[in-house]
Protein backbone atom coordinates (compact mmCIF):
# COMPACT_ATOMS: atom_id res chain seq x y z
CA UNK A 1 0.00 0.00 0.00
CA UNK A 2 0.99 3.63 -0.43
CA UNK A 3 3.01 5.91 1.80
CA UNK A 4 1.52 9.39 1.84
CA UNK A 5 2.31 11.47 4.88
CA UNK A 6 1.75 15.01 6.14
CA UNK A 7 4.67 17.44 6.35
CA UNK A 8 5.65 20.87 7.67
CA UNK A 9 5.17 22.85 4.50
CA UNK A 10 6.77 26.14 3.57
CA UNK A 11 3.99 28.38 2.24
CA UNK A 12 3.58 32.00 1.12
CA UNK A 13 2.06 34.46 3.54
CA UNK A 14 -1.55 34.84 2.46
CA UNK A 15 -1.08 38.39 1.21
CA UNK A 16 1.90 37.31 -0.91
CA UNK A 17 0.48 34.33 -2.78
CA UNK A 18 -0.33 36.23 -5.99
CA UNK A 19 3.24 37.55 -6.16
CA UNK A 20 4.83 34.16 -5.46
CA UNK A 21 2.74 31.57 -7.34
CA UNK A 22 4.17 30.84 -10.78
CA UNK A 23 3.83 28.51 -13.70
CA UNK A 24 6.00 25.37 -13.45
CA UNK A 25 9.56 25.26 -14.73
CA UNK A 26 8.87 23.13 -17.81
CA UNK A 27 6.11 25.13 -19.52
CA UNK A 28 8.21 28.23 -20.22
CA UNK A 29 11.55 28.70 -21.92
CA UNK A 30 14.08 31.04 -20.37
CA UNK A 31 13.16 34.10 -22.45
CA UNK A 32 9.45 33.64 -21.73
CA UNK A 33 10.21 33.30 -18.03
CA UNK A 34 12.34 36.48 -18.03
CA UNK A 35 9.45 38.39 -19.52
CA UNK A 36 6.92 36.89 -17.13
CA UNK A 37 8.81 37.97 -13.99
CA UNK A 38 9.42 41.57 -15.10
CA UNK A 39 8.66 43.80 -12.13
CA UNK A 40 8.12 40.86 -9.77
CA UNK A 41 11.20 39.82 -7.76
CA UNK A 42 9.09 37.40 -5.70
CA UNK A 43 7.87 35.03 -8.43
CA UNK A 44 8.78 31.41 -7.71
CA UNK A 45 10.19 31.30 -11.24
CA UNK A 46 13.31 32.83 -9.68
CA UNK A 47 13.70 29.49 -7.85
CA UNK A 48 12.62 26.97 -10.48
CA UNK A 49 14.15 28.82 -13.48
CA UNK A 50 17.00 30.72 -11.80
CA UNK A 51 18.85 31.30 -15.06
CA UNK A 52 16.53 34.29 -15.56
CA UNK A 53 18.66 36.15 -13.00
CA UNK A 54 21.94 35.33 -14.75
CA UNK A 55 23.38 36.48 -18.10
CA UNK A 56 21.52 35.27 -21.17
CA UNK A 57 23.11 32.29 -22.85
CA UNK A 58 24.41 30.74 -19.62
CA UNK A 59 24.59 26.95 -19.55
CA UNK A 60 21.30 25.97 -17.91
CA UNK A 61 22.99 23.00 -16.22
CA UNK A 62 25.93 24.89 -14.77
CA UNK A 63 26.60 24.91 -11.04
CA UNK A 64 26.05 28.67 -11.04
CA UNK A 65 22.43 28.18 -12.06
CA UNK A 66 21.69 25.72 -9.25
CA UNK A 67 23.50 27.93 -6.72
CA UNK A 68 21.34 30.85 -7.86
CA UNK A 69 18.21 28.77 -7.24
CA UNK A 70 19.37 28.20 -3.66
CA UNK A 71 20.20 31.85 -3.00
CA UNK A 72 16.96 33.05 -4.57
CA UNK A 73 14.96 30.67 -2.40
CA UNK A 74 16.78 31.78 0.73
CA UNK A 75 16.11 35.41 -0.14
CA UNK A 76 12.38 34.76 -0.51
CA UNK A 77 12.38 33.19 2.96
CA UNK A 78 14.53 35.95 4.48
CA UNK A 79 12.31 38.63 2.93
CA UNK A 80 9.32 37.08 4.68
CA UNK A 81 7.55 35.81 1.59
CA UNK A 82 7.37 32.27 3.05
CA UNK A 83 6.70 30.82 6.47
CA UNK A 84 6.89 27.20 7.61
CA UNK A 85 3.97 25.49 9.32
CA UNK A 86 4.72 24.50 12.90
CA UNK A 87 3.09 21.08 12.51
CA UNK A 88 2.85 18.40 9.84
CA UNK A 89 -0.27 18.95 7.77
CA UNK A 90 -1.92 17.74 4.60
CA UNK A 91 -3.15 20.37 2.18
CA UNK A 92 -5.83 20.45 -0.50
CA UNK A 93 -4.99 22.05 -3.82
CA UNK A 94 -8.02 22.43 -6.10
CA UNK A 95 -8.08 23.76 -9.65
CA UNK A 96 -11.04 24.99 -11.67
CA UNK A 97 -11.06 24.94 -15.48
CA UNK A 98 -14.14 25.47 -17.67
CA UNK A 99 -16.45 25.20 -14.67
CA UNK A 100 -15.00 21.88 -13.47
CA UNK A 101 -13.00 21.60 -10.23
CA UNK A 102 -10.54 18.82 -9.34
CA UNK A 103 -9.37 18.36 -5.73
CA UNK A 104 -5.86 17.13 -4.99
CA UNK A 105 -4.37 16.15 -1.65
CA UNK A 106 -0.90 17.56 -1.07
CA UNK A 107 1.49 15.50 1.03
CA UNK A 108 4.71 13.53 0.78
CA UNK A 109 5.04 10.24 -1.09
CA UNK A 110 7.70 7.65 -0.30
CA UNK A 111 11.04 7.16 -2.03
CA UNK A 112 10.81 3.42 -1.34
CA UNK A 113 7.40 3.31 -3.01
CA UNK A 114 8.96 4.73 -6.17
CA UNK A 115 11.82 2.26 -6.10
CA UNK A 116 9.49 -0.69 -5.38
CA UNK A 117 6.95 0.28 -8.08
CA UNK A 118 4.15 1.08 -5.65
CA UNK A 119 4.28 4.42 -7.44
CA UNK A 120 3.44 3.42 -11.00
CA UNK A 121 5.01 5.02 -14.07
CA UNK A 122 3.91 5.06 -17.69
CA UNK A 123 6.71 7.02 -19.39
CA UNK A 124 10.44 6.58 -19.92
CA UNK A 125 12.72 9.23 -18.45
CA UNK A 126 15.84 10.73 -19.95
CA UNK A 127 19.01 10.62 -17.80
CA UNK A 128 19.99 14.20 -18.70
CA UNK A 129 16.65 15.58 -17.54
CA UNK A 130 16.78 13.45 -14.39
CA UNK A 131 20.25 14.78 -13.58
CA UNK A 132 19.12 18.38 -14.05
CA UNK A 133 16.26 17.99 -11.57
CA UNK A 134 18.47 15.97 -9.20
CA UNK A 135 21.00 18.80 -9.11
CA UNK A 136 18.23 21.26 -8.35
CA UNK A 137 17.13 19.15 -5.38
CA UNK A 138 20.70 18.47 -4.22
CA UNK A 139 21.66 22.14 -4.12
CA UNK A 140 18.42 23.75 -2.90
CA UNK A 141 17.72 20.90 -0.45
CA UNK A 142 13.99 21.12 -1.17
CA UNK A 143 11.32 19.62 -3.39
CA UNK A 144 10.45 22.97 -4.92
CA UNK A 145 7.60 21.74 -7.13
CA UNK A 146 5.10 18.96 -6.47
CA UNK A 147 4.67 16.03 -8.82
CA UNK A 148 1.20 15.32 -10.19
CA UNK A 149 -0.11 11.92 -9.05
CA UNK A 150 -3.43 10.15 -9.26
CA UNK A 151 -5.03 7.23 -7.44
CA UNK A 152 -8.15 5.11 -7.78
CA UNK A 153 -11.05 6.86 -6.08
CA UNK A 154 -11.62 6.21 -2.38
CA UNK A 155 -14.89 7.19 -0.70
CA UNK A 156 -13.29 7.83 2.71
CA UNK A 157 -10.80 10.30 1.28
CA UNK A 158 -13.53 11.95 -0.81
CA UNK A 159 -15.61 12.47 2.32
CA UNK A 160 -12.78 14.15 4.21
CA UNK A 161 -11.96 16.43 1.29
CA UNK A 162 -15.62 17.36 0.88
CA UNK A 163 -15.80 18.34 4.53
CA UNK A 164 -12.63 20.45 4.47
CA UNK A 165 -13.55 22.44 1.37
CA UNK A 166 -16.75 23.67 2.98
CA UNK A 167 -14.55 26.16 4.81
CA UNK A 168 -12.91 29.24 3.32
CA UNK A 169 -9.70 28.40 1.44
CA UNK A 170 -6.36 29.72 2.63
CA UNK A 171 -5.58 30.86 -0.91
CA UNK A 172 -8.10 31.54 -3.66
CA UNK A 173 -7.09 33.24 -6.90
CA UNK A 174 -7.58 33.15 -10.65
CA UNK A 175 -4.62 33.22 -13.01
CA UNK A 176 -4.34 35.06 -16.32
CA UNK A 177 -5.46 31.95 -18.22
CA UNK A 178 -8.80 32.01 -16.39
CA UNK A 179 -8.09 28.94 -14.24
CA UNK A 180 -9.00 29.04 -10.55
CA UNK A 181 -6.59 27.87 -7.84
CA UNK A 182 -7.84 27.10 -4.33
CA UNK A 183 -5.81 25.89 -1.36
CA UNK A 184 -6.77 24.62 2.10
CA UNK A 185 -4.66 23.58 5.10
CA UNK A 186 -5.88 20.44 6.91
CA UNK A 187 -5.07 20.95 10.58
CA UNK A 188 -7.62 18.66 12.22
CA UNK A 189 -5.68 15.80 13.82
CA UNK A 190 -8.42 13.22 13.27
CA UNK A 191 -8.72 14.09 9.57
CA UNK A 192 -4.94 13.92 9.19
CA UNK A 193 -4.83 10.50 10.88
CA UNK A 194 -7.69 9.19 8.72
CA UNK A 195 -6.07 10.31 5.47
CA UNK A 196 -2.76 8.74 6.42
CA UNK A 197 -4.40 5.48 7.52
CA UNK A 198 -6.58 5.24 4.41
CA UNK A 199 -3.64 5.70 2.04
CA UNK A 200 -1.54 3.22 4.00
CA UNK A 201 -4.27 0.58 4.12
CA UNK A 202 -6.59 1.10 1.15
CA UNK A 203 -4.77 2.96 -1.65
CA UNK A 204 -2.72 0.26 -3.32
CA UNK A 205 -0.89 2.41 -5.86
CA UNK A 206 -0.13 6.01 -6.71
CA UNK A 207 0.26 6.76 -10.42
CA UNK A 208 2.49 9.41 -11.98
CA UNK A 209 0.21 11.52 -14.12
CA UNK A 210 2.64 14.35 -14.91
CA UNK A 211 6.21 14.92 -13.76
CA UNK A 212 8.10 11.66 -14.36
CA UNK A 213 11.49 13.40 -14.34
CA UNK A 214 10.81 15.31 -11.12
CA UNK A 215 9.55 12.12 -9.49
CA UNK A 216 12.63 10.16 -10.51
CA UNK A 217 14.93 12.97 -9.40
CA UNK A 218 13.33 13.29 -5.97
CA UNK A 219 13.46 9.54 -5.39
CA UNK A 220 17.04 9.13 -6.60
CA UNK A 221 18.30 11.97 -4.41
CA UNK A 222 16.57 10.32 -1.46
CA UNK A 223 18.27 7.04 -2.33
CA UNK A 224 21.64 8.82 -2.53
CA UNK A 225 21.21 10.36 0.89
CA UNK A 226 20.22 7.05 2.38
CA UNK A 227 23.42 5.44 1.08
CA UNK A 228 25.54 8.31 2.41
CA UNK A 229 23.99 8.34 5.89
CA UNK A 230 25.52 5.73 8.19
CA UNK A 231 22.82 6.51 10.76
CA UNK A 232 19.89 6.24 8.36
CA UNK A 233 16.60 5.43 10.12
CA UNK A 234 14.01 5.78 7.35
CA UNK A 235 12.32 8.70 9.09
CA UNK A 236 14.46 11.44 7.57
CA UNK A 237 12.69 13.96 5.34
CA UNK A 238 14.78 12.88 2.33
CA UNK A 239 12.85 9.60 2.37
CA UNK A 240 9.78 11.49 1.16
CA UNK A 241 8.98 13.95 -1.63
CA UNK A 242 6.27 16.45 -2.46
CA UNK A 243 3.26 15.23 -4.44
CA UNK A 244 -0.34 16.19 -5.19
CA UNK A 245 -2.70 13.20 -5.43
CA UNK A 246 -5.95 13.59 -7.39
CA UNK A 247 -8.74 10.98 -7.62
CA UNK A 248 -8.63 9.46 -11.10
CA UNK A 249 -12.29 10.18 -11.84
CA UNK A 250 -11.72 13.93 -11.51
CA UNK A 251 -8.91 14.15 -14.05
CA UNK A 252 -9.25 14.68 -17.77
CA UNK A 253 -6.46 13.90 -20.21
CA UNK A 254 -6.39 16.32 -23.11
CA UNK A 255 -5.44 15.24 -26.62
CA UNK A 256 -1.79 15.48 -27.70
CA UNK A 257 -1.63 16.00 -31.43
CA UNK A 258 0.94 15.65 -34.22
CA UNK A 259 2.06 17.79 -37.16
CA UNK A 260 4.46 16.52 -39.84
CA UNK A 261 6.65 18.62 -42.16
CA UNK A 262 6.43 16.51 -45.34
CA UNK A 263 4.80 13.44 -46.89
CA UNK A 264 8.04 11.54 -47.53
CA UNK A 265 7.84 12.21 -51.28
CA UNK A 266 4.15 11.30 -51.66
CA UNK A 267 1.52 13.54 -53.24
CA UNK A 268 -1.57 14.38 -51.19
CA UNK A 269 -3.63 12.05 -53.37
CA UNK A 270 -1.21 9.13 -53.08
CA UNK A 271 -0.89 9.61 -49.32
CA UNK A 272 -4.66 9.56 -48.78
CA UNK A 273 -4.97 6.52 -51.04
CA UNK A 274 -2.39 4.64 -48.96
CA UNK A 275 -4.21 5.60 -45.75
CA UNK A 276 -7.34 3.84 -47.01
CA UNK A 277 -5.63 0.47 -46.55
CA UNK A 278 -5.66 0.89 -42.76
CA UNK A 279 -8.42 3.46 -42.21
CA UNK A 280 -11.88 4.36 -43.36
CA UNK A 281 -11.24 7.81 -44.82
CA UNK A 282 -14.04 10.39 -45.11
CA UNK A 283 -13.56 13.92 -46.39
CA UNK A 284 -15.16 16.49 -44.04
CA UNK A 285 -14.47 19.72 -45.94
CA UNK A 286 -13.17 23.02 -44.61
CA UNK A 287 -14.92 23.04 -41.21
CA UNK A 288 -12.88 21.74 -38.27
CA UNK A 289 -13.44 18.07 -37.52
CA UNK A 290 -12.74 16.75 -34.02
CA UNK A 291 -12.21 13.02 -33.37
CA UNK A 292 -15.42 11.51 -32.01
CA UNK A 293 -14.13 8.44 -30.17
CA UNK A 294 -11.22 6.08 -29.68
CA UNK A 295 -9.63 4.92 -32.97
CA UNK A 296 -11.07 7.89 -34.83
CA UNK A 297 -8.66 10.60 -36.00
CA UNK A 298 -8.91 14.03 -37.50
CA UNK A 299 -6.51 14.83 -40.33
CA UNK A 300 -5.90 18.21 -41.95
CA UNK A 301 -4.15 18.34 -45.31
CA UNK A 302 -4.45 20.47 -48.43
CA UNK A 303 -6.96 22.85 -46.86
CA UNK A 304 -9.42 20.08 -45.93
CA UNK A 305 -10.31 18.04 -42.86
CA UNK A 306 -10.72 14.27 -42.97
CA UNK A 307 -12.06 11.62 -40.59
CA UNK A 308 -9.88 8.53 -40.28
CA UNK A 309 -11.27 5.47 -38.50
CA UNK A 310 -8.80 2.67 -37.85
CA UNK A 311 -9.72 -0.75 -39.23
CA UNK A 312 -10.05 -3.44 -36.58
CA UNK A 313 -7.07 -5.37 -37.94
CA UNK A 314 -4.75 -2.48 -36.97
CA UNK A 315 -4.95 -3.19 -33.22
CA UNK A 316 -5.65 -5.82 -30.60
CA UNK A 317 -7.95 -4.96 -27.69
CA UNK A 318 -5.90 -7.25 -25.44
CA UNK A 319 -2.71 -5.21 -25.95
CA UNK A 320 -2.77 -2.16 -23.59
CA UNK A 321 -0.12 -0.29 -25.58
CA UNK A 322 -0.98 -1.60 -29.06
CA UNK A 323 -4.59 -0.49 -28.72
CA UNK A 324 -3.59 3.15 -28.10
CA UNK A 325 -4.43 5.52 -30.94
CA UNK A 326 -0.89 6.93 -30.86
CA UNK A 327 0.48 3.42 -31.41
CA UNK A 328 -1.86 2.75 -34.31
CA UNK A 329 -0.93 6.06 -35.92
CA UNK A 330 2.77 5.28 -35.54
CA UNK A 331 2.49 1.71 -36.80
CA UNK A 332 0.18 2.42 -39.73
CA UNK A 333 1.17 5.95 -40.82
CA UNK A 334 4.23 7.57 -39.29
CA UNK A 335 6.65 4.66 -39.70
CA UNK A 336 5.58 2.88 -42.92
CA UNK A 337 4.30 5.85 -44.95
CA UNK A 338 6.21 8.85 -43.61
CA UNK A 339 9.41 7.08 -42.51
CA UNK A 340 9.37 8.62 -39.02
CA UNK A 341 10.83 5.89 -36.85
CA UNK A 342 11.96 7.74 -33.71
CA UNK A 343 9.36 10.13 -32.31
CA UNK A 344 11.77 11.44 -29.68
CA UNK A 345 14.47 12.49 -32.13
CA UNK A 346 12.90 13.09 -35.53
CA UNK A 347 12.95 16.72 -36.63
CA UNK A 348 10.13 16.14 -39.12
CA UNK A 349 7.40 15.79 -36.49
CA UNK A 350 6.20 18.09 -33.72
CA UNK A 351 3.65 17.67 -30.94
CA UNK A 352 0.93 20.15 -29.98
CA UNK A 353 -1.11 20.01 -26.79
CA UNK A 354 -4.84 19.94 -27.36
CA UNK A 355 -5.28 22.95 -25.08
CA UNK A 356 -4.23 25.02 -28.13
CA UNK A 357 -7.16 23.76 -30.20
CA UNK A 358 -7.57 22.42 -33.71
CA UNK A 359 -7.03 25.91 -35.08
CA UNK A 360 -3.36 25.66 -34.20
CA UNK A 361 -3.04 22.53 -36.37
CA UNK A 362 -4.74 24.26 -39.29
CA UNK A 363 -2.51 27.32 -38.96
CA UNK A 364 0.69 25.28 -38.93
CA UNK A 365 -0.34 23.53 -42.15
CA UNK A 366 -1.83 26.55 -43.93
CA UNK A 367 1.27 28.66 -43.40
CA UNK A 368 3.40 25.99 -45.08
CA UNK A 369 5.41 25.14 -42.00
CA UNK A 370 3.80 21.70 -41.86
CA UNK A 371 2.27 19.46 -44.50
CA UNK A 372 -0.23 17.37 -42.52
CA UNK A 373 -1.75 17.40 -39.05
CA UNK A 374 -3.35 14.62 -37.02
CA UNK A 375 -5.65 15.20 -34.05
CA UNK A 376 -6.21 12.25 -31.72
CA UNK A 377 -8.94 11.30 -29.31
CA UNK A 378 -7.55 11.68 -25.77
CA UNK A 379 -6.19 8.70 -23.86
CA UNK A 380 -8.42 7.74 -20.93
CA UNK A 381 -7.35 7.48 -17.29
CA UNK A 382 -8.30 3.79 -17.40
CA UNK A 383 -5.88 3.25 -20.29
CA UNK A 384 -3.10 5.08 -18.44
CA UNK A 385 -3.56 3.06 -15.26
CA UNK A 386 -3.94 -0.22 -17.18
CA UNK A 387 -0.59 0.37 -18.87
CA UNK A 388 1.07 1.32 -15.59
CA UNK A 389 -0.44 -1.69 -13.79
CA UNK A 390 1.05 -3.96 -16.44
CA UNK A 391 4.46 -2.27 -16.01
CA UNK A 392 4.34 -1.12 -19.62
CA UNK A 393 5.45 2.17 -21.12
CA UNK A 394 3.41 4.55 -23.25
CA UNK A 395 4.83 5.93 -26.49
CA UNK A 396 6.19 9.52 -26.32
CA UNK A 397 3.88 12.53 -26.11
CA UNK A 398 0.60 10.84 -25.28
CA UNK A 399 -0.86 12.57 -22.22
CA UNK A 400 -1.46 16.26 -21.66
CA UNK A 401 -2.99 17.40 -18.39
CA UNK A 402 -4.55 20.79 -17.72
CA UNK A 403 -4.59 22.88 -15.64
CA UNK A 404 -0.90 22.75 -14.73
CA UNK A 405 -0.03 22.89 -11.05
CA UNK A 406 1.15 26.32 -9.90
CA UNK A 407 4.54 26.35 -8.24
CA UNK A 408 5.30 28.14 -4.99
CA UNK A 409 2.07 27.37 -3.13
CA UNK A 410 3.96 24.95 -0.88
CA UNK A 411 7.36 23.28 -0.89
CA UNK A 412 9.02 20.50 1.10
CA UNK A 413 12.30 20.92 3.00
CA UNK A 414 14.47 17.79 2.97
CA UNK A 415 15.93 18.48 6.41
Amino acid sequence: MSIFRPFNGFRPQKENVNKVASRPYDVLNSSEARKEVEGNPYSFLHVVKPEIDLPEGIDLHSQEVYNKAKSNLQKLITDGMFMQDDNAYYYIYAQTMNGKTQYGLVGCSGVEDYLNNVIKKHELTRPDKEEDRMNHVRVTNVNAEPVFFTYRDNAKIDAIVSEVVKSEPEYDFTTEDGFGHHFWVIKDEEQIANIKSTFNNEVQYQYVADGHHRTAAAALVGQERKKNNANHTGKEEYNFFLSVNFPASQLTIIDYNRVVKDLNGLSDKDFIEKLSKSFTVKEKGTEEYKPCCLHNYSMYIGGKWYSLTANKNTYKESDPVGVLDVTILTNEVLEPLLDIKDLRRSERIEFIGGIRGLGELKTRVDNGEMKVAFALYPVTMDQLMDIADNNLIMPPKVTWFEPKLRSGLVFHDLE
